[in-house]
């Protein structure tokens, strides 16, 4: 049995910005569902351990888009409305390891 699928679009390999994804077409599994799911849960610190080119620092560049408010950046995403930037938080970047204030 042939599975048969249509890549038309180009694969993200190496697009650490998420805006950046969104604006070239690029493939994309929609994980936005955790986006809105760490946002409202309450907890205060997050540790996210996953193995080396799992995307840690694109969802990262997802989460500052979230709370930055770039709702263009969401459209056709599960959520399409992110919240204005109301809290501040860290952010640290795998790839060159800096750390800003968002």
């Amino acid at each position: 049995m042939a599975i048969t699928t249509d890549i038309s679009r180009k694969l993200p390999i190496g697009v650490q910005s998420f805006s950046d994804l969104r604006k070239t077409g690029c493939l994309y599994v929609d994980k936005t569902d955790y986006v809105y799911y760490l946002a409202h849960s309450g907890t205060k610190s997050y540790f996210l351990a996953r193995p080396r080119r799992f995307g840690k620092s694109l969802f990262a560049n997802t989460l500052s888009a979230y709370f930055e408010g770039r709702k263009e950046c969401f459209s056709g995403l599960k959520i399409e409305s992110p919240r204005p930037n109301q809290r501040k938080g860290l952010r640290r970047t795998f790839q060159d390891g800096r750390t800003e204030i968002v």
